[in-house]
């Protein structure tokens, strides 16, 4: 026992005050407890330790506070459990849990406070009482703590715990791209998420920019004004989808390749930047124009963190010109927030899967496709608006290891070609069987109407991984972050249906952020300023946006989209 001449703590008198060695022993149950949580149900000891150290922080910071060590514990216990509720929450309404740039937006935008407490009143209200509830159990913990903490000890325990979070964040390694899906570790990845948003709050932008003015701001009109009437758009993102002609040696059917083909009957390269999943960050780069890779750890969560605060996008850009945006898309529209993403870059109606009566999570794209072709219908009954028709496909995503429609008697891969990669090929027999038969719709449902269609590979797939010089069970993020070029080439393909796109950018390889300003200039639609610094940026930088030679140049027009308030800093 502790005694009460001690340095650290001391045993207040009442006989309702718990003994000092008691109320440690409740403090390290505590942290055990909470480490547990990021052990449970993997065994991850990094996780645990990043947990561990987080909550002596805390407790350490409260002691320095109060100088009472239950006091503390109670704090810390109802901190975590706050935040942990608070993440399943917004995971069960959003898909996504809990992130710390999450509370800089509410405190930094009271319209978003507003519009918190307009949608979630309830929840809104549950939380104030957890709050009114910890302070009542602190109160408690003060009556019956019998320690007494030095405030310069719980001042030299804060950086010694903060060196065990460093020390455990490097045992973790870098963040995952699918870490947002763990539901094991919203505690972990809410205060691990400090990192990449404080690192955003000391640049004083969420996307990286040049420190000083760009440029003369960005012009943006009311409305664009086409000299014909334009082609209706229809934009489709290949789930999984990439051309198996980059691979040399392997052996398939080469009659699949026209379907990787442009009008001009060329093979266009496209480079994402995600492998074998997160298609969001190809969704993000698609419909907004701009690099994840230039926001570091927030790129993965860009979507929520950017919704609303960037405008000029492709579907904004199409809206002046007249046209009606539509997205298909395969999954529910609470995934990753998609709704509120889609709807804030300018998509006038989301079908999502429910919408669109989907039976399975991967439905063959000719069903999707039949749904796009059903919503152009309906909306050219009633209006000769132009319409821009943004299609996502399942079929060709993973996993291979069992038969997609096995009754489908279609080409996969040649003798010796591994199962995986078999299956795969399949898949792409099927996705050009479907694309082919779209394409044939639209020339026989609608004689009078033209068409541009635009399909382009989000990013390769997992079957891919051997071909790349992997084993084909290595995790993902090991190609993610091995830098190899040849694993974020994809393609893209402009056709059209009675109308004669223009010629494509002479290019190697097309970076993904540029794809919108090529589809502006194929529908002979006219360019902003915005897209016109694009289409400069493109042949400046040939092709590439990340790795321009000329960085300082895409630096300078992210400032010029900041001060011309086409895009928020923070």
């Amino acid at each position: 026992m502790v005694s009460a001449s001690s340095p650290l703590t001391s045993v207040a008198r009442s006989p309702r005050r718990l003994r000092p060695a008691v109320v440690w022993a409740i403090a390290a149950v505590a942290v055990v407890a909470a480490a547990a949580d990021g052990f449970w149900p993997y065994v991850r000891p990094a996780e645990s330790l990043f947990v561990a150290a987080v909550v002596l922080t805390a407790m350490a910071v409260f002691v320095l506070m109060m100088r009472r060590i239950l006091v503390a514990t109670a704090m810390t216990a109802a901190l975590l459990v706050i935040v942990g509720t608070v993440s399943a929450i917004k995971q069960d309404i959003t898909d996504l849990p809990l992130h710390a740039y999450d509370l800089v937006t509410l405190a930094m935008r009271p319209a978003a406070q507003a519009a918190l407490w307009a949608t979630h009143p309830l929840w809104m209200t549950a939380l104030l009482a957890a709050m009114a509830a910890s302070a009542a159990l602190a109160a408690v913990a003060w009556r019956f703590d019998g320690t007494r903490v030095r405030r310069w000890h719980a001042l030299a325990a804060i950086p010694v715990c903060m060196m065990a979070i460093w020390f455990a964040t490097l045992l973790r390694g870098e963040r995952t791209h699918d870490e947002m899906f763990e539901v094991n570790s919203r505690v972990a990845l809410f205060f691990a998420s400090w990192t990449e948003t404080s690192e955003a709050l000391w640049r004083g932008r969420v996307v990286e920019a040049a420190a000083t003015p760009g440029g003369a701001p960005f012009q943006i009109p009311a409305a664009c004004h086409p000299s014909t009437k334009p082609p209706h758009i229809i934009l489709i993102h290949e789930e999984s989808v990439a051309q198996p002609s980059q691979f040399p040696g392997l052996r398939y059917d080469k009659s699949i390749d026209s379907f990787f083909h442009s009008h001009d009957g060329r093979l266009h390269k496209l480079r994402v930047e995600t492998y074998g999943g997160a298609s969001w960050l190809t969704e993000f780069s698609v419909l907004t124009g701009l690099s994840a890779h230039f926001s570091g750890g927030l790129g993965n969560f860009l979507q929520q963190v950017m919704a609303g605060k960037v405008r000029d996008t492709l579907p904004q850009a199409l809206a002046r010109c007249g046209y009606r945006n539509v997205a298909l898309y395969p999954m529910l529209r609470i995934y990753l927030g998609i709704n509120r993403f889609f709807a804030a870059t300018g998509i006038h109606e989301i079908l999502d899967a429910n919408d669109q009566r989907a039976t399975s999570p991967v439905e063959r794209d000719h069903f999707y496709f039949n749904n796009a072709l059903g919503a152009l219908e309906r909306h050219l009954k009633t209006s000769q608006q132009p319409m821009f028709l943004f299609v996502e496909t399942m079929a060709a995503h993973g996993s291979y290891d069992y038969a997609y429609m096995p009754e489908e008697k279609v080409p996969g891969g040649g003798p010796g070609t591994p199962p995986r990669m078999h299956e795969y090929l399949r898949r792409l027999a099927m996705a050009k069987i479907d694309y082919d038969a779209m394409r044939a719709d639209l020339e026989r449902r609608f004689p009078n109407e033209r068409f541009l269609i635009v399909h382009y590979g989000d990013h390769q797939p997992t079957a891919t991984q051997p071909l790349l010089g992997f084993d084909k069970d290595e995790p993902v993020d090991t190609i993610m972050r091995s830098g190899k070029d040849a694993a974020f080439i994809t393609y893209y393909a402009v056709d059209g249906v009675r109308y004669a796109p223009p010629p494509l950018p002479a290019v190697d390889v097309l970076d993904v952020p540029y794809l919108g300003a090529v589809i502006l200039e194929a529908a002979g639609l006219p360019l902003s300023d915005v897209y016109r610094e694009r289409r400069r940026l493109m042949a400046l930088c040939e092709g590439h946006y990340r790795n321009c030679a000329a960085r300082a140049e895409i630096l300078k027009f992210h400032r010029r989209m900041i001060d011309s308030g086409l895009m928020d800093a923070l």
